[in-house]
């Protein structure tokens, strides 16, 4: 994490918010008052997932780094690690060379799906695992109850990467 934490605080810190902050979340600018959230910013599972992307990218260089798709809902933070040379499988007209055992295949925060963790296992790349605590712990539950015969409903997008991958935990 010390390899990359001027690095990332270079590409998402912010004295103007550091200074809204210190003014009990308010910023005033001639008739303009501005309050900022107190709950601002990345929760844990995004810090973590976007720390190890940057952790990777330097960890593995010279190798080729891909992840499966966008690490998190964040078009800035995608874009900053496309720019950096980690490729997205799930990019349009990305080339998709077959992946190996020399290759490192980051997984993002919403994770992937059952049987898309088996693919990459098996194909023997590196897998750095972005997955959230608290994505894996809802798919903790949903395989729980699977287990014991319920049903479990998920609202959200069924395209949506973490709406699939939860719904492969019961499968």
């Amino acid at each position: 994490m010390d390899a990359v934490k001027d690095e990332l605080a270079r590409d998402y810190h912010s004295a103007l918010v550091d200074e809204v902050r210190a003014n009990d979340y308010r910023h005033e600018a001639g008739r303009m008052t501005i309050h900022l959230a107190r709950e601002f910013g990345f929760c844990y599972g995004v810090d973590r997932a976007v720390d190890y992307a940057y952790q990777a990218r330097k960890r593995f260089q010279g190798q080729r780094v891909y992840l499966t798709g966008e690490i998190i809902h964040n078009p800035h933070v995608n874009e900053k690690l496309r720019s950096s040379g980690i490729r997205f499988l799930s990019d349009p007209g990305e080339p998709t060379p077959p992946l190996g055992p020399g290759d490192v295949v980051i997984i993002p925060a919403f994770g992937v799906t059952v049987t898309e963790l088996a693919r990459l296992q098996g194909l023997g790349c590196t897998l750095v695992d972005t997955t959230c605590g608290s994505v894996l712990n809802v798919w903790k539950n949903v395989l729980r109850y699977a287990r014991d015969g319920y049903t479990s409903v998920i609202h959200g997008k069924v395209r949506h990467a973490e709406t699939q991958a939860t719904a492969s935990q019961a499968l």
